[in-house]
């Protein structure tokens, strides 16, 4: 297990657009399976890209399995990712690993449809709504040089102090516990 250091605003390589990944080899894969270790080790995560770790290339990890009542299609590694189609808004709350004080209301849409390749090069396309579509959107943004602040419906009034995380100590290495 790999835990990679998570970069934090307002670190200037988080406005940074990433590159296209054009090799789908061994060393991809050693760096997503590292990815994933890093979102797991991160409180409530539910999703990292590539960027947040330093390596502009567009790879993201979206996984909201872990929360209960919500549709979803398991964990996702979406490679050069793009929203080809996109429905409705709606005004949500968002952290970020990047974030780590802070948490905001955004808009984004409710309805999604990503296409992306997966972590071997092959073409897949999802349908995505609601927490996951959320989730996503993040994500590909962080590929954007865009973070959820760039995105507040108001700073004024939508930027809000996060409580701190409490990690048990029995929370076994590379999990994490889900805030609420």
């Amino acid at each position: 297990m790999a835990v990679l250091e998570i970069l934090t605003y307002p670190d200037e390589r988080l406005k940074l657009t990433s590159d296209p990944v054009e090799r789908f080899d061994q060393r991809l894969l050693s760096f997503i399976r590292d990815m994933e270790d890093t979102m797991r080790a991160g409180p409530g995560s539910v999703g990292i890209a590539a960027s947040q770790v330093g390596r502009n290339i567009r790879v993201v990890i979206v996984d909201v399995s872990g929360k209960p009542d919500i549709k979803n299609h398991g964990k996702l590694t979406l490679v050069n990712p793009e929203i080809i189609q996109w429905d409705g808004l709606a005004v949500g709350r968002e952290g970020c690993l990047s974030v780590p004080d802070y948490t905001g209301n955004v808009i984004r849409a409710e309805k999604i449809v990503v296409k992306a390749q997966d972590e071997t090069g092959g073409q897949c396309e999802y349908e995505m709504e609601g927490f996951e579509a959320r989730a996503a959107q993040h994500e590909i943004d962080h590929l954007d040089g865009l973070l959820f602040l760039d995105r507040l419906v108001s700073r004024r009034n939508d930027l809000f102090r996060r409580k701190v995380y409490k990690r048990s100590k029995h929370v076994n290495p590379g999990e994490s516990n889900q805030e609420g």
